[in-house]
């Protein structure tokens, strides 16, 4: 689904949640900005997105909803699956991992296994234009950090990853 940024303006709040919450699965942060409406233009939609994220990564229940609305690096089936309502948008995100070697997707699954296990939560990283070995790469320097330290980091993940979503969503991207 493709919007104008005026016709996303004038959806109902439970219309523009639910668009919002196709790029980022946080119901608080996708209703506080779905309530921000008007936005002059995508600048200001994104700079409020990432202000509204800011606020939202102070609860680790916010963060930790969010996470979930993503499959495991290299579980394209769960793509189709689980995530349903954020396939279209994230379809074309793990394309670097589609045409990897089979060791380096064996160890992408494993390294995926070992950071969930240790962290609660599954490996989160703005995967496009990367190809599977820098994502491998990036998982394996990741692995050795402490979980605050690696909230923040995903967190950070997560708003590249919202702000390519929305610009798909408002056909700027």
């Amino acid at each position: 689904m493709s919007l104008t940024l005026p016709q996303f303006n004038e959806l109902s709040q439970a219309d523009a949640t639910s668009c919002l919450l196709t790029c980022c699965t946080s119901t608080s942060w996708a209703h506080d900005l779905a309530n921000a409406r008007p936005f002059a233009d995508i600048d200001t939609l994104l700079t409020r997105s990432d202000e509204i994220w800011q606020q939202a990564q102070t609860t680790e229940a916010n963060l930790l909803e969010a996470f979930d609305g993503h499959p495991q690096i290299g579980n394209v089936d769960s793509l189709k699956e689980k995530y349903r309502n954020t396939q279209g948008s994230a379809a074309h995100e793990q394309s670097g991992a589609n045409d990897a070697e089979d060791d380096v997707i064996a160890a992408l699954a494993q390294g995926n296994q070992d950071y969930l296990d240790k962290f609660g939560f599954i490996f989160i990283v703005f995967a496009t234009g990367k190809r599977a070995q820098q994502m491998l790469d990036l998982l394996l320097a990741r692995l050795p950090n402490d979980r605050a330290t690696e909230l923040v980091n995903a967190a950070a993940e997560q708003n590249k990853i919202t702000r390519l979503r929305l610009q798909k969503l408002l056909g700027a991207a």
